[in-house]
């Protein structure tokens, strides 16, 4: 899946959570063992874990050596060493042989202990008969062999129990202290018990504190690539994904996918460990029953898959539905003053209700299909504990197992079931997140339309001066406009450095299409653009922005400071510099009658300043870039006659030698243009100084005369 591979981003943290789950896996999985060996062990046996015993009387030793095969007499004797008291005492290598000597001796033991309830077997005769050489050893094994054939098929597991009876038995006759042996073995037994759960406890901590790292780490990491990858798309790209479904998918998804993550490393990957682990410790406990725990599994997997099969169509479209409400809520936000001027406050209302309910009932279905997970996995492990009593009783009334494996098992049973669970809630859970990381992926993998060529060629341009700036032949028509209309056809003209040329023309004409193919915020369809000879398309984008100081159409402002958003170009630019900037976009009067002077607080978007406010502030951060050119996309239109001459003639006086492109509405604005170009309907119908125009483009003249009289149109300056 996808969202695996966003683990990769972290493996050296995967890597070590893994290895820290194998020991919590092995410390849960312990402490059943643990639990059935105090109550078998410590409690049922008073401690005594060896039919071998570490003391035996001089009576019965000697009889297990007459009980024994030839070699098995030398192993037993070889372990054991009389003391002066007469019994024998167990030797350090006997002690390392414990295990082999349960089994030479454990039959024997109850032989000589129980002898009582063996009718075919007489110890005191067959002593009598192997001491006056009437009776060898083989006879002596038949005989022990038939009376155990009589035990039936749970002959060895009752052996054992009575073994460790027989031992016990033993150990009071030769004077051990058994209620000593019984508590020291509690003791130990408890100690290593609470050690275990200490190293349990501790790898938990940490695989949570390293899980929740990572998945804040995988969150930063595809936020930022994310934001990265957004800030590089061209225009074409901001719109085809909607300004709402990125910001969907930078915080919802990215949070869905961490805390999967999360998930993942937490619990999904300790699942199977601990699901695998708990078969093997259910084996080596009683095979017999592991039936119950394959039963239990499928009926699990049953009722997971019913639960998938209503819930993951659901999860598919969920991600679409926070989509829409995010875009309803953010448009309504956006235009909350035109939905209060025209009264649409309830018609908003019942927009966003409507995906919002729609939403609701999505997750409302979900989670409905959900409640029914945890009570059905409640009733399949009580009826498996049930299950397991039922049949481990029967066992432990035939002495196949003793109840503390019983007690694991069960255990045992509840962390198979328990890991499964996991397994299936997590699978439900994916396929949201899934969604999510095919969202994320989608944006990643898009190739923005506007790419800096592999060898720019910014080197080439000049540092100091005004830019030249020129359209040859272009043609420019949107990727999704309709049957491919151009928006711009054939426009060709040239700016020479330290002039300005002005843009005007009707609404929709292509003039603010022309700002942005010089921002090469898109790249012409036909023809090229060059700055000083060089089409943009060979210069990186960064050089392009750098050489071209940008006033946009909207003036957007940064929440901050007047200061920092004047030196948004270079946050160390200097206060001076600052303050010019302010000065020739007429800023600086109204700035420093603030109290805070340039340290005035902006909120976002700049909506505690007004209008006219916003686009001084939005031209001085242009003018503070230091770039060669400047492109002032309708920049003028809430300023007043009187501001706009102003700030025109300190533009002419401070920056004479910088290169100015001015697209406007008024004709007052651009008069004394050295060029102006004049669009209509996409194409270049007119060319030339405002005294030209008058009398050589109608459509310059119409516009001309719809603002101003002929007397002020002929006159100059009409500011």
């Amino acid at each position: 899946m996808r969202i695996i591979r966003y683990l990769k981003i972290v493996p050296g943290t995967v890597a070590l959570v893994v290895c820290l789950l194998v020991v919590q896996a092995f410390t849960d999985l312990s402490l059943p063992r643990y639990t059935s060996d105090i109550v078998d062990v410590g409690i049922q046996q008073s401690g005594i874990e060896h039919a071998a015993v570490d003391e035996i009387t001089d009576e019965t030793f000697r009889a297990l050596c007459m009980m024994v095969p030839e070699d098995d007499e030398t192993t037993l004797r070889e372990a054991y060493a009389q003391g002066d008291d007469g019994d024998w005492h167990l030797t350090d290598e006997g002690a390392r042989e414990r295990e082999e000597l349960d089994g030479i001796v454990s039959f024997p033991l109850v032989a000589v202990h129980y002898a009582a309830q063996m009718p075919d077997f007489d110890l005191a005769q067959a002593q009598q008969a192997y001491d006056a050489g009437m009776l060898s050893k083989d006879q002596i094994a038949q005989a022990l062999d038939q009376a155990k054939s009589q035990l039936g098929d749970s002959g060895d597991a009752l052996v054992d129990q009575q073994a460790i009876a027989a031992a016990r038995a033993e150990s009071e006759a030769a004077g051990v202290d058994v209620s000593s042996v019984q508590m020291a073995y509690l003791l130990r037994t408890g100690a290593a018990m609470l050690g275990m759960a200490a190293l349990g406890m501790a790898a938990s901590i940490a695989v949570g504190f390293l899980a929740a790292r990572a998945a804040a780490k995988v969150g930063r990491t595809l936020r930022g690539r994310l934001f990265r990858q957004v800030v590089s798309f061209s225009d074409a790209e901001i719109h085809r994904f909607s300004a709402a479904s990125l910001i969907t998918r930078g915080t919802n998804d990215i949070q869905q996918i961490q805390m999967v993550s999360l998930m993942l490393l937490r619990m999904v990957i300790y699942a199977p460990i601990l699901a695998i682990g708990g078969i093997v410790m259910v084996s080596s406990t009683n095979a017999a029953m592991s039936w119950i725990i394959v039963l239990a599994v499928v009926c699990l997997f049953v009722v997971i898959g019913i639960l998938m099969s209503f819930a993951m169509p659901k999860f598919k479209i969920m991600q679409k539905l926070v989509d829409r409400v995010n875009l309803v809520a953010r448009e309504m936000l956006t235009g909350l003053s035109v939905v209060r001027a025209f009264d649409r406050q309830r018609f908003e209302e019942e927009r966003f209700d409507g995906a919002n309910t729609d939403l609701m009932r999505t997750q409302l279905f979900t989670n409905r299909v959900m409640t029914f997970m945890m009570p059905s996995m409640m009733l399949i492990m009580n009826a498996v504990s049930v299950l397991i009593v039922w049949v481990g009783g029967s066992y432990i009334d035939q002495g196949v197992i003793q109840t503390g494996d019983m007690i694991a098992f069960i255990t045992y049973s509840m962390v198979i079931i328990m890991s499964f669970l996991i397994i299936g809630m997590v699978s439900i859970m994916l396929p949201r997140a899934n969604v999510a990381a095919e969202r994320i992926d989608e944006v990643l993998a898009a190739r923005s339309s506007i790419e800096d060529p592999s060898e720019p060629c910014d080197t080439e341009l000049p540092q100091n001066g005004g830019a030249e700036i020129a359209f040859h032949d272009v043609t420019f028509s949107y990727a999704d406009a309709e049957g491919g209309e151009p928006v711009l056809s054939h426009i060709d003209f040239t700016v020479p450095a330290g002039t300005t040329c002005a843009f005007i023309g009707s609404t929709g004409s292509g003039k603010s299409t022309v700002a942005k193919l010089v921002m090469r915020f898109y790249d012409a369809t036909e023809g090229s653009v060059t700055i000083d000879g060089i089409d943009v398309r060979e210069l990186s984008q960064a050089a392009v922005r750098r050489t071209i100081g940008y006033v946009p159409q909207k003036a957007f402002l940064f929440s901050g400071t007047v200061a920092s958003n004047i030196a948004y170009a270079d946050e160390s630019m200097g206060e001076e510099r600052v303050k010019e900037a302010a000065r020739i976009a007429q800023t600086a009067e109204f700035v420093e009658a603030k109290e805070e002077g340039y340290d005035a607080p902006i909120s976002q978007g700049g909506t505690n300043v007004s209008g006219g406010q916003r686009q001084r502030l939005a031209i001085a951060r242009a003018i503070a870039s230091g770039a060669r050119a400047l492109l002032f996309d309708d920049s003028f239109s809430a300023l007043d006659y009187r501001t706009d001459a102003t700030l025109r003639k300190a533009l002419a006086d401070s920056l004479g030698d910088r290169t100015l492109l001015i697209v406007a509405q008024r004709v007052a604005t651009i008069m004394d243009a050295d060029q102006i170009i004049v669009l209509d309907d996409g194409r270049m119908v007119g060319k030339g100084t405002h005294r030209e125009l008058m009398s050589s483009c109608e459509a310059y003249r119409e516009i001309a005369l719809s603002q101003l009289s002929e007397e002020e149109l002929m006159g100059g300056d009409a500011a």
